[in-house]
């Protein structure tokens, strides 16, 4: 797994939101970024990590901030999502795995004494020239948008 890493350039990609717009890095040219990775919609942990980022998003906003949320889940189940939890940012159905490969986030995983291969739970932050400026390993789902603050200017 070649994972994406602080100082990397991020390339285009685009993807389909779960509104069916379909949503494009360069969409946010000369803004700053945030793209948050999550395994699975509407489980207990993508949950928390995504309301946490909802309950932050004015604010990451007020700082210049997009946030782009990305899952290998379908556009309808990006959508139910969205609904049942009052999501307003963009979740990217990355089914086919384009974004997810070109971040680098697929790969094995264990839970439970199984491994298996999924998404991991990482956040990029990009600057207005798409550079990866921080990387996130360790998710704190609950404290998603405190974490993030911690360090956004």
């Amino acid at each position: 797994m070649n994972t994406v890493k602080k100082g990397d350039q991020i390339q285009d990609f685009q993807g389909t939101d779960q509104h069916g717009n379909v949503v494009k890095l360069s969409d946010f040219q000369g803004k700053k970024v945030i793209v948050f990775f999550y395994p699975k919609a509407s489980t207990p942990g993508c949950t928390a990590e995504a309301c946490s980022l909802e309950s932050g998003y004015e604010i990451l906003k007020q700082k210049g901030y997009a946030l782009l949320g990305v899952s290998a889940d379908s556009v309808k189940r990006q959508a139910n999502f969205a609904t049942k939890n009052k999501l307003s940012y963009p979740l990217i159905a990355d089914e086919e795995k384009k974004i997810i490969e070109q971040f680098g986030v697929w790969g094995p995983k264990k839970f439970m004494g199984m491994e298996f291969d999924g998404i991991h739970r990482k956040t990029f932050v990009l600057n207005e020239n798409h550079v990866v400026t921080h990387v996130i390993d360790k998710v704190k789902t609950k404290n998603h948008t405190e974490q993030l603050l911690e360090f956004l200017e």
